[in-house]
């Protein structure tokens, strides 16, 4: 949708960021964690309950269970208009009250609206079959978890396990939920302006300056990016001006930080390191948006 330059940038960028953050927070912090672990009481190593691959089995379905119940829609579209038109394209996002398509081989992305879509089908796939069954997979895999519970695990390992699940819920829930009314507060959502005006974001960022490309980073970091909804963010961007390198910006720092996702690595990792690793983001983001931008052109 965004482009293979772009695409494949931030694929890079994105594993390159994991690496060189994590490496740096290391450094930073280094002599912290050596004290911690020089104060932590030796204890004798308990004898191991069970085997490895049943470990791995288990954390395998859990991860399954992820993947299939977020299993992305596909990207091949068939809309039917309300006037009988059938649309044969590739789905480009939504917003609140238009869906976003290209026609093959064009770049040019178009809208229809909601309101004149009768149905909106995709064509058949294995990747189709598996988005239409995600729930009734990710049933199976639970069913296989809880299967496992019963079987590998003792009444105090899951009780253990359920205490700290509901302990981290209810540490982390209220400052996302608090942090997503913010964000949307602040910045709205696709299609829906709010008290910051995406063009206000728009006019700062055009060209590859090292000021657009640090606003990018700065407003991806705050911003709250659900599944998908940077694509039509971006698009919408990119369309009122948005250079190259700023687009990268804001894609590499939006999922890697939003204003929910600060909160709640603050309560987890104090102030200094959450600080630190923001500022990591927004640096390394500006950094590699600059860049980019000098590579490909503004």
């Amino acid at each position: 949708v965004l482009g293979i330059q772009l695409g494949l940038a931030r694929a890079i960028g994105a594993i390159s960021f994991s690496v060189i953050i994590g490496f740096v927070m290391h450094l930073l912090f280094l002599k912290e964690e050596k004290a911690k672990i020089e104060d932590t009481v030796v204890l004798p190593q308990e004898e191991k309950a069970r085997p490895l691959w049943k470990t791995a089995i288990y954390v395998a379905v859990m991860i399954a269970i992820l993947v299939f119940v977020n299993w992305g829609k596909p990207g091949s579209i068939e809309i039917k208009t309300m006037q009988g038109q059938t649309i044969v394209a590739t789905r480009a996002g939504e917003t609140a009250d238009s869906i976003l398509y290209k026609l093959n081989g064009d770049a040019n992305v178009l809208s229809v609206s909601k309101s004149d879509v009768e149905h909106v089908s995709y064509p058949a796939s294995v990747y189709t079959a598996i988005y239409h069954a995600r729930f009734y997979i990710t049933g199976v895999f639970l069913l296989v978890l809880f299967i496992l519970l019963r079987l590998w695990f003792s009444k105090a390992e899951v009780k253990e396990w359920g205490g700290s699940s509901w302990s981290y819920a209810k540490l982390i829930l209220p400052y996302l939920f608090g942090g997503v009314l913010i964000a949307g507060f602040l910045l709205g959502r696709p299609g829906h302006l709010a008290l910051i005006p995406s063009d206000w974001i728009s006019a700062s960022v055009g060209g590859n300056s090292w000021l657009a490309n640090g606003v990018a980073s700065i407003a991806g970091a705050f911003m709250y990016f659900a599944t998908l909804t940077e694509i039509p963010i971006l698009q919408g961007l990119q369309g009122a001006g948005m250079g190259n390198g700023p687009a990268l910006a804001l894609l590499l720092a939006g999922p890697a930080l939003s204003l929910p996702n600060m909160l709640v690595i603050r309560k987890v990792l104090g102030t200094k390191k959450t600080l630190a690793y923001i500022s990591l983001v927004i640096i390394a983001a500006t950094i590699t948006g600059k860049l980019f931008g000098f590579i490909v052109g503004p």
